[in-house]
């Protein structure tokens, strides 16, 4: 110890004394202070404000990540229905949106009008509007907006009733006028509303009328001709002021209401409904109107079972019929999951549903197993009881749609007042060519059985055993298994299309993973007709009847 006490004392400068107490002390010190705990020194306010914002920070950028991967994955989600509405179906629906601006201006109020001009006091009352000429009307498409709806050089008659006092002189009478170079420019914005509807978000507007011209009648006509300088240009002024909150009702009130009856979750039958809402915006281009829907079916007891949607989503390339329809193998296979999970694809086929040579062969077929059973059952009757045992599949090609479906069918021995005995269990294969078609507004498919396979669940001399029952298991599939499917899909169902819109010339396409139905449009009804009848629905999301 004094060797390295005295070592030590070498390194430090010889002679310094203090120093060396100097350090000594120090040493003491760090010692103490590394076995005493270290104290902490408090965050000041700068620190705390400091972090503070830190973690605001980070919080605030975590929720824009989440919000912006949340709003990828939905507008990631495909398409199970499509439908483009092209220039050509646009050009018919001009004629009757031409027919309905004419029909809201016709009915334009305008208030009674007063003034003075030097001695003459005029009064001008029943504004009548008596004849619009918009033969010079187009309506087109607004890239990434919506529709256009443009009014050119066109003119408006008009009839109102006039009171002049002149000094003491006291007229009354008619008085013809015409607006000429009648202007209208009317732009509507469509969005996707909150409950996936189409709807018209706002519109602007723009009307002028260039010049206008009034004619008196009565005693003191030609002298009042003068007066229709400041009659004319007050009406003018009037008739400009009108013309677009006209316009703006129309669209924002009666067009919406006609949306309103297009259904967007509604139900087909009593088992199952389809959801028709817009999963985003529509897009507009020079050519097209393109909406895309979810086009998705749903069991009504569970509402709430989510799909995913792995199909291919539908492609429509075409531009020359009015309007396209594009259908997703998810639309079809949606549907019948629906089904499945309503417990729709369930038969029990006996007595005098049973085929009578089917049951000679059953009996056949199964005798030895009933006589180790109990040989009092020989005479029992027979049943089938029929199951599919997972959601059937549909697949679309150039060549067609088909429709995979896998069931497990019982055959089942009915002792009288005893529960029914199992003979044997099978797995039966079927495939079923699908034709898709179309009328008016409803779509409805058609199904044939095209592929019939049976074999035991038990052992391969079983199936083996089951070969002769394959014919006749295969025509009573098609008089009593096939009938029933078709029953529930030749009623159809609804496309999303307004009431008094129907498809007409239809000509199906088939593609890989989708279906593409290009048909022209058919107005069954007026567009004043139509929004009559619109006005007497209330909307709904859930109730209607497809």
């Amino acid at each position: 110890m004094q060797k390295e006490k005295f070592s030590q004392e070498e390194e430090s400068f010889p002679g310094d004394k203090t120093a060396h107490r100097e350090s000594g002390a120090q040493s003491e010190v760090s010692q103490q202070s590394r076995n005493q705990p270290e104290k902490k020194s408090k965050p000041t306010r700068k620190q705390q404000l400091d972090w503070l914002h830190l973690r605001m920070t980070i919080l605030l950028l975590s929720f824009l990540f989440l919000s912006s991967l949340v709003s990828i994955m939905a507008a990631a989600e495909p398409a199970g229905c499509k439908i483009r509405i092209t220039d050509k179906g646009l050009e018919m629906l001009k004629f009757e949106t031409q027919k309905f601006v004419e029909e809201e201006l016709s009915n334009i109020s305008m208030p009674e009008m007063k003034g003075e001009e030097g001695r003459f006091h005029y009064t001008i009352t029943d504004v009548k509007i008596t004849e619009l000429n918009l033969s010079h009307a187009d309506l087109r498409f607004i890239p990434d907006v919506g529709l256009l709806f443009d009014v050119q050089n066109s003119s408006i008659s008009l009839s109102f009733q006039r009171r002049i006092l002149y000094w003491f002189f006291y007229d009354t009478g008619n008085i013809n006028a015409s607006a000429e170079g009648v202007n209208i420019n009317t732009g509507v914005n469509l969005i996707r509303d909150d409950e996936g509807r189409l709807k018209i978000n706002n519109i602007s507007c723009d009307a002028k009328i260039k010049k206008m011209r009034a004619e008196f009648s009565g005693t003191l006509g030609r002298v009042y001709d003068f007066l229709a300088r400041f009659l004319t240009t007050g009406m003018r002024f009037f008739l400009n002021q009108q013309i677009c909150p006209a316009l703006n009702h129309a669209a924002m009130v009666h067009v919406n209401s006609l949306l309103e009856t297009i259904p967007v979750r509604t139900e087909v039958d009593q088992y199952i409904g389809i959801d028709y809402s817009l999963i985003n915006d529509p897009v507009v281009t020079l050519r097209s109107l393109d909406m895309n829907f979810r086009g998705m079916f749903f069991d009504l007891s569970h509402q709430n079972i989510p799909l995913v949607n792995y199909a291919v989503e539908p492609v429509i390339r075409e531009y020359d019929r009015m309007v396209y329809l594009a259908l997703s193998e998810f639309f079809f296979d949606s549907g019948m999951f629906s089904y499945y999970s309503a417990g729709i694809f369930q038969m029990h086929i006996v007595n005098e549903k049973m085929p009578k040579d089917l049951e000679v062969l059953l009996r056949t077929t199964y005798f030895g197993a009933i006589m180790m059973l109990n040989p009092a059952l020989v005479d029992a009757p027979l049943s089938l009881q029929f199951a599919v045992n997972s959601p059937p599949k549909t697949f679309i090609k150039t060549s067609g749609a088909t429709v995979v479906m896998t069931a497990i069918v019982k055959v089942m021995v009915l002792p009288p007042g005893q529960p029914p005995v199992q003979l044997s269990s099978m797995t039966m294969e079927a495939k079923f060519n699908a034709k898709v078609s179309m009328s008016g507004k409803r779509l409805a498919v058609h199904a044939d059985l095209r592929r019939f396979k049976i074999f035991s669940n038990q052992s391969a001399l079983e199936s083996l055993a089951l070969i002769p029952l394959q014919a006749p298991l295969k025509t009573m599939l098609q008089m009593s298994v096939v009938p029933l499917i078709n029953n529930w899909t030749k009623r159809g169902v609804r496309i999303p299309l307004a009431d008094g819109m129907d498809f007409i010339e239809e000509v199906v396409e088939y593609h890989n993973g989708f279906i593409v139905i290009g048909a022209n449009l058919h107005f069954s009804k007026g567009l004043r007709e139509m929004m009559a009848g619109s006005s007497d629905i209330e909307p709904t999301t859930s109730t209607s009847t497809v």
